[in-house]
């Protein structure tokens, strides 16, 4: 707890400075190195839950910022065993995240990167190729599935499938933006994109194609309702909310005349048990 506090009190006193005034400070390199490995180890995150809702830690995303700021190009070549190596150009203060057998991360072959200061539960899966990017934190046995991105400070709890191709947005400005999150048990179908700080709540699940972003309402057929983002509050898809894509008509002479039709994404019903044995995750395969 004293360290986490001295990190919290030296990264909003560096939060301020410019680039030229990091990079002439001899000390920030230590404290950004002690604050990156807090946010590898997961004690220290973008946003947490409170109560029932989520708080964002601001001084957490200005840390990642000073890093941005702090850091220099960097070319990189990474010998890859038997096929030769991997290279890329980045900010020196974000290389790759290396990982160990004792981390308990399953990181299948074929193209996966995960940036420095982005935490990984033991027993998560990634399959290749897919993109963990900086201040993001996923929980214990989630699976991300094949060409999958988690954004920068993006969320998702446990027991989560990203399936293939999914986006989860990132969000490091404006700073006090809520980044995505994904709480426990959600299952995320191929192609969705999920954005602009939206909460999805527990054991939802989000059918295939589905996108979910500030300025799309999302209908509710169940409940008659709809939801949406505010200036007070992100876009909030309730607990076991079964979401899939749809459309609705728009309005005018020139859109009746040519029928016309926006999509929306639609809760067609709540988790049940067949919802949940369509749903299951196979253990075997973490």
């Amino acid at each position: 707890m004293e360290q986490y506090q001295q990190v919290k009190d030296q990264i909003l006193a560096y939060s301020s400075y410019t680039a030229d005034q990091l990079k002439a400070e001899p000390e920030v390199r230590k404290v950004f190195g002690r604050f990156k490995e807090l946010l590898n180890q997961g004690r220290i995150r973008a946003a947490e839950p409170s109560g029932d809702g989520w708080t964002v830690n601001l001084w957490v995303k200005q840390g990642i910022l000073v890093g941005m700021r702090l850091g220099v190009l960097l070319e990189s070549h990474v010998e890859l065993e038997g096929t030769g190596s991997f290279s890329f150009i980045d900010k020196d203060t974000y290389p790759l995240r290396q990982f160990t057998v004792e981390n308990n991360v399953r990181i299948v072959p074929g193209g996966s990167s995960v940036r420095d200061g982005a935490y990984l539960a033991p027993t998560v899966v990634m399959m290749p190729p897919a993109y963990v990017n900086v201040g993001a934190w996923v929980d214990e046995g989630t699976m991300i599935d094949s060409h999958a991105l988690v954004g920068s400070c993006a969320q998702v709890g446990k027991k989560v499938h990203l399936s293939a191709a999914v986006q989860v947005g990132g969000v490091l400005e404006p700073i006090g933006a809520m980044p995505v999150i994904i709480e426990d048990e959600v299952m995320v179908g191929g192609n969705c994109g999920i954005y602009e700080g939206t909460i999805v709540r527990k054991r939802a699940v989000i059918g295939t194609g589905v996108i979910l972003n500030g300025s799309t309402p999302v209908y509710d057929l169940v409940n008659g309702t709809i939801l949406r983002k505010t200036a007070q509050s992100p876009l909030v898809i309730p607990e076991g909310a079964v979401v899939v894509a749809g459309s609705r008509q728009v309005k005018g002479d020139f859109a009746t005349e040519h029928g016309l039709s926006i999509y929306t994404p639609i809760i067609v019903k709540y988790r049940d048990e067949r919802t949940d044995s369509a749903t299951a995750l196979e253990s075997a395969l973490r």
